[in-house]
């Protein structure tokens, strides 16, 4: 298993919309390529704005082909989008990379 995480700043008065999009997305089975077979956790606190994405991928080439695809992906207008580290690992195993 191996996760990539990044840290986003949005404005908390356009936390609903950027949610409703991220669900209108996984709820369309339309996946991004580069982002086939990932798994997506959205963690955000509405009151400042900010939030945690955690994408998580079988393999590292699978990681490696969705980083970039995220990486190409426009944040929306006023969100500041920093990646974190990367877990790499199987099981209840891993290390912290990067």
């Amino acid at each position: 298993m191996y996760a990539r995480v990044a840290t986003f700043q949005s404005d908390p008065a356009d936390i609903d919309q950027a949610i409703g999009m991220v669900r209108s997305e996984v709820d369309s089975n339309k996946t991004q390529p580069g982002l086939e077979g990932a798994k997506m956790l959205m963690l955000v606190d509405r009151a400042t704005g900010k939030g945690v994405g955690i994408t998580l991928f079988d393999s590292e080439q699978a990681m490696q082909r969705g980083d970039a695809a995220l990486n190409a992906m426009n944040p929306g207008a006023g969100e500041a989008t920093h990646l974190g580290r990367v877990l790499r690992g199987a099981g209840s195993h891993g290390q912290l990379i990067g």
